[in-house]
């Protein structure tokens, strides 16, 4: 409710959840402390979806798929507005922390050919992220695995070095 519409109040949050809103009340003392909540959540299942890519250790092509896959269900279980997060400084660093580390793994995978190397440094992190964010409005009707296929397909025709990336 809160990523369709971040003015949503307490009570119409808790009436979608079957509670009165004092429940919601006792558990967070504020609409603030709510979506605090709940953008914890969504770095949590973020630094979760990067620890199952093994980044540093798994082949580029099984590392991209595991991630594709992770964030495509993140961002479907947790559509929140990522730009929120920046009210909050914290959480603001711990979800920059997880783009370091994503464009890091990219920066690999261009060192090992997967991805062209005359595009600048950010322009690989910046479509994956924009076409990840796609995966929760244009590919609603496909399962997490079709959409994190027409992601990673996507992404690796439009900045890909044409190196097979098929794991």
């Amino acid at each position: 409710m809160l990523a369709e519409d971040p003015t949503t109040s307490i009570a119409a949050i808790a009436a979608e959840a079957g509670v009165d809103r004092r429940t919601v009340y006792r558990r967070f003392t504020s609409r603030e402390e709510l979506l605090a909540a709940v953008y914890q959540a969504r770095l949590d299942a973020i630094e979760a979806a990067i620890e199952a890519a093994r980044f540093q250790d798994a082949p580029v092509p099984e590392a991209l798929d595991r991630y594709v896959r992770g964030i495509v269900k993140v961002n479907r279980t947790w559509p929140t507005e990522v730009s929120r997060m920046r009210s909050d400084p914290e959480i603001w660093a711990r979800r920059m922390r997880a783009v370091e580390e994503v464009d890091r793994f990219l920066k690999r995978a261009t060192d090992e050919g997967f991805l062209r190397v005359e595009l600048p440094a950010s322009w690989p992190g910046s479509v994956l992220g924009a076409l990840v964010g796609l995966s929760t409005k244009d590919l609603l009707r496909q399962t997490d695995v079709q959409a994190a296929n027409i992601i990673i397909g996507t992404f690796m025709r439009a900045v890909g070095s044409g190196r097979s990336w098929q794991s």
